[in-house]
């Protein structure tokens, strides 16, 4: 089994890939048999709970994605509420964004509502006792330092779609945080990347698609799908020069590991 660790199904594009139904065939086709369909804001949240609800491969997660404008305030309650969900196993995607808000980044304070937002994330996240789906860009020492001091190794999570160095990904794995690798991964140029996921322990990867972003070599440019995270095992399988089950058995062991799911 492969477990795609990290995608939007609620808005995939029909017209390219086909009906949920047929994405979930497919990808179980090509061996990808568990699905964390990620929600970025309240209006999201139901379509993602009803599709964890009439598929048995589909998880959730709840959410207020950093780029969202400053004016979108969910209470306590209400996050609460949609994140007790019994199929919610993860609060995120949430963290620092500072690349799409350069203006207030350059300002003191300017990002004092990101930081709240993502602190108010932390804080019903060890209330639930959920992991973390972490998003951030232009942020990560700050990202890591609220994660550190909010305490958030006490529920750990994931570094989504991750594209930092390994010193970062090093401070991550020490605050409980397992390192997630996407379609990136399987790009020529992507040398950085490669080279971390080559010397990450192997009990510390997780694979994703973030589709229907970021679609892996050789659909790279295309609408990405489930399914194709089975590209993203193969490249790292090839890196670390694994066989790929061994790559596919880990990586899935390991999300069952942080989720708490039975095998």
């Amino acid at each position: 089994m492969i477990v795609d660790s990290h995608c939007h199904l609620n808005i995939l594009p029909e017209d390219k890939v086909g009906s949920v139904e047929e994405v979930i065939t497919k990808a179980a086709e090509l061996g990808v048999e568990r699905i964390l369909c990620v929600a970025i804001n309240p209006g999201q949240w139901d379509e993602v709970l009803a599709l964890a609800d009439k598929y048995d491969s589909v998880f959730a997660a709840i959410g207020v994605h950093p780029c969202e404008d400053k004016e979108v305030i969910v209470s306590d309650e209400e996050l609460i509420k949609a994140a007790s969900h019994p199929k919610v196993i993860a609060i995120g995607e949430v963290g620092l964004d500072y690349f799409h808000f350069e203006d207030d980044a350059a300002k003191e304070g300017g990002m004092d509502w990101q930081h709240d937002r993502f602190k108010q994330h932390i804080r019903i996240a060890k209330q639930l006792g959920k992991p973390l789906i972490i998003h951030t860009r232009h942020s990560t020492p700050d990202c890591l330092s609220l994660l550190e001091s909010e305490g958030a190794d006490s529920v750990g999570g994931i570094m989504h779609c991750f594209v930092e160095d390994l010193a970062t990904a090093e401070r991550a794995m020490q605050i409980g945080f397992y390192i997630s690798f996407s379609g990136i991964v399987t790009f020529k140029n992507a040398k950085e990347i490669k080279s971390v996921a080559t010397v990450l322990p192997l009990d510390r990867i997780l694979v994703e698609t973030d589709s229907p972003y970021l679609a892996p070599m050789p659909f790279r440019g295309k609408t990405n799908q489930p399914g194709y995270t089975r590209y993203v095992v193969e490249e790292i399988a090839k890196l670390k020069e694994l066989p790929f089950e061994t790559v596919a058995k880990a990586t899935t062991e390991n999300f069952n590991r942080l989720f708490k799911i039975n095998s």
